[in-house]
């Protein structure tokens, strides 16, 4: 099954985005989502190529944002796509039945159509605001999770629902009570002076309930 803690890599730079890949690695992360949106063709081929080695060295999961040629060129578990990136179903025909897609939502017909989209799992937000995304979707909250997850209970949809958007520690108690599945987190990891603590923390709370 799926981690329920997934790492979005942060860094403005090629050596940023290595290190904070390499210290989310380091500390206990085993699943990693690059995301590296102003790097040219060259230096995202490179960081990619580096990332995927690293998560390879770990046994842990990769996957690109957005870009699903890349993905398949260099054989990652598989690729994110947000709500105006390429359809799903054109991904999993060029990448194939064994890779992991996953697709943003950000209100029931989103996640809906994702699920019919054949995405394995959901990034559902934003939570709150963050200032990681440049253009934000309406904020969810609690209130949001919860509704959206009920709604999928009753039509028996059991896609795995990611929590995103600037989520902290004491978040986590009750995102998992409003039935998500996990946390997809950047800027929490990144910015963190002990990051062995915090993702051991992370673990513990997302795990506490099952």
């Amino acid at each position: 099954m799926y981690s329920k803690l997934q790492y979005i890599s942060q860094g403005e730079t090629a050596n940023e985005q290595i290190r904070n890949i390499h210290q989310a690695l380091d500390h206990g992360c085993v699943w990693i989502q690059l995301r590296f949106k102003n790097a040219d063709e060259k230096k995202l081929v490179t960081v990619t190529e580096k990332a995927k080695a690293l998560c390879e060295n770990y046994t842990s999961k990769f996957i690109i944002n957005d870009n699903i040629e890349l993905s398949k060129k260099i054989n990652a578990d598989g690729v994110h796509l947000g709500l105006t990136d390429e359809s799903p179903i054109i991904a999993r025909n060029i990448l194939g039945k064994g890779k992991i897609i996953g697709g943003s939502a950000n209100t029931i017909e989103d996640v809906l159509k994702r699920v019919e989209e054949k995405c394995d799992y959901v990034g559902l937000g934003p939570f709150r605001y963050t200032s990681t995304k440049k253009k934000l979707s309406p904020i969810l909250g609690i209130e949001g999770y919860a509704s959206i997850i009920n709604e999928l209970k009753n039509r028996n949809v059991h896609t795995p629902v990611y929590a995103i958007g600037g989520i902290v520690l004491d978040d986590i108690d009750s995102l998992m009570s409003a039935g998500v599945f996990g946390i997809a987190v950047s800027g929490i990891i990144t910015h963190h002076p002990n990051k062995k603590i915090l993702i051991e923390q992370l673990k513990n709370r997302l795990h506490a309930t099952t």
